[in-house]
């Protein structure tokens, strides 16, 4: 177990804070007999190859060490392993969502990386690593490069750290029969992420919701949809590997397009794959929605489910591959999941179980869903999204927030000073809810500070005070609120 690992120089790979020479032990105590170690060891790297979203060389050479400690049965909280390398591949989801990852426009932007990385310094310099006259030149070198240059190392080394993610994708399926359903979902939820993979990966995400069972056989057995038809994606692109080379249908035959032909599961109470597992309502949902980032659309029977949580999902995952072409049932459903109640109160339907995705703010990703619907759903959209924004505060309020400024400013932040009366209707209705609105400033009994950054970034003042006197100055200047 983890052989090699003491081969690599850690000391001389970075990580947010310097040397990675910590890391080694570090993955090893993922294994520790002791809970409090093994959870220390995790928020540890979380802290440092995952330092806020940002990755880092030395988070590439620890993943196949962490993909090792997954594949093994032995090894306690395979969720946490899950959690750390889906982080590892993407940073945080809502920055992909509701799209999914653009790893083709990665890979287009990391061009130039690999050299300016050779190029870095390791992050300390003296031949004795115990010495006091460390310097750390690893930053320096980094704050030497030109803006540019830094989008393009920072962008080739997270690519990186994705490609390392996306060998364990075999490992991922297999895990959809684990007998935890906290790491089927967890696996679900990291087989979305890889486009380049969709050719295996949308077989096994349509067997765990069909109920079928392992969609990988050994000996090379192809895994059929349920009802026999091919997958298709949506966007009429061939799916490709990095290296150019085309990816092939487990069958051998072209991947084709067609326009997001759905698939149909069997069936809608809870699933019983091999081993007499029950699939979970959300572990399924989260397996409905992984398909329709990889470009296949839900079944539209799924809309009329039994459990809210696979609605919700089938909805998700049609606006995702249908985009301006979805049904009206679509978009009841994903407008249902954006309900305030009479009380006030966001609408949060049962999901009996965690689902990954936005971190399980089901209404916020219905919310970012709704750019996909297109211009003939707009108004009702924004109706909802101005409904909901009262009600939600903290990180709920973020994408329906976003949402509501994106719609309302399609062309980004109004002129500097401009007047209240000058602002579009919509804008000017946002503007309204607001500043008589409360909640969507707070997280718990603080201001949000992110909130209030989402605001300023469309140069509106930026806390409450200031919006309720901007709306009441006819002469207001947009922007001028305190931050």
């Amino acid at each position: 177990m983890l052989d090699g690992i003491d081969d690599i120089q850690w000391s001389r790979l970075g990580h947010a804070y310097g040397s990675a020479a910590d890391v080694p032990d570090q993955i090893r105590a993922l294994r520790s007999p002791e809970q409090p170690v093994r959870q220390q060891a995790l928020n540890a790297l979380f802290g440092n190859i995952f330092h806020q979203g940002t990755r880092y060389q030395a988070s590439a050479y620890a993943v196949p060490f962490l993909l090792e400690l997954l594949a093994d049965p032995d090894t306690p909280e395979p969720d946490w392993l899950l959690t750390l390398l889906t982080s590892l591949a993407i940073g945080y989801d809502e920055s992909f969502l509701p799209d999914g990852f653009p790893v083709g426009e990665c890979r287009q932007a990391a061009r130039g990386g690999r050299e300016l990385l050779a190029a870095k310094p390791p992050p300390w310099v003296g031949e004795d690593e115990d010495e006091d006259d460390k310097e750390y030149v690893e930053y320096e070198y980094v704050e030497s490069l030109s803006a540019a240059d830094q989008d393009r190392l920072w962008t080739y080394v997270a690519l990186a750290v994705y490609d390392a993610v996306r060998a364990g994708v075999p490992l991922f399926r297999s895990l959809l029969d684990h007998s935890d359903p906290g790491v089927r979902a967890g696996a679900a939820y990291a087989l979305g992420w890889f486009p380049e993979e969709a050719a295996g990966s949308l077989p096994a995400l349509t067997a765990l919701i069909a109920g079928g069972g392992r969609a990988e056989r050994v000996g090379g057995v192809d895994a059929e949809r349920p009802d026999g038809a091919d997958f298709e994606p949506s966007d009429g692109a061939e799916v490709e590997r990095p290296d150019g080379a085309e990816v092939e249908r487990p069958d051998g035959a072209d991947f084709e397009p067609s326009g997001g032909a759905d698939f149909e599961p069997s069936g809608g109470a809870e699933f019983e794959p091999s081993g007499g597992v029950r699939r979970t309502p959300a572990e399924v949902a989260t397996a409905v929605v992984a398909a329709g980032l990889l470009g296949a659309a839900p079944y539209a029977g799924l809309l009329a489910d039994p459990r809210p949580v696979v609605r919700w999902a089938a909805a998700v995952g049609r606006a995702r591959v249908l985009g301006a072409e979805v049904d009206a049932a679509t978009v009841d459903e994903l407008l249902r999941w954006l309900a305030v109640t009479p009380a006030g109160s966001p609408h949060r339907p049962e999901t009996d179980g965690h689902v990954p995705f936005l971190d399980g703010d089901l209404g916020g990703y219905a919310a970012l869903a709704l750019r996909q619907l297109g211009p003939a759903y707009a108004d009702r959209a924004f109706d909802a999204l101005l409904d909901r924004l009262p009600a939600v505060s903290g990180t709920e309020a973020l994408p329906v927030a976003t949402e509501a400024l994106r719609t309302a400013f399609p062309a980004g932040a109004p002129p500097t000073g401009a007047p209240v009366a000058e602002l579009l209707p919509d804008q000017r209705r946002l503007v309204e809810v607001l500043a008589r609105s409360p909640r969507p400033w707070l997280i718990g009994e603080s201001v949000f500070g992110n909130f209030s950054s989402l605001l300023r970034g469309y140069g509106l003042p930026a806390d409450r005070d200031a919006m309720r006197a901007y709306l009441a100055d006819s002469v207001g200047v947009a922007g001028g609120g305190p931050g």
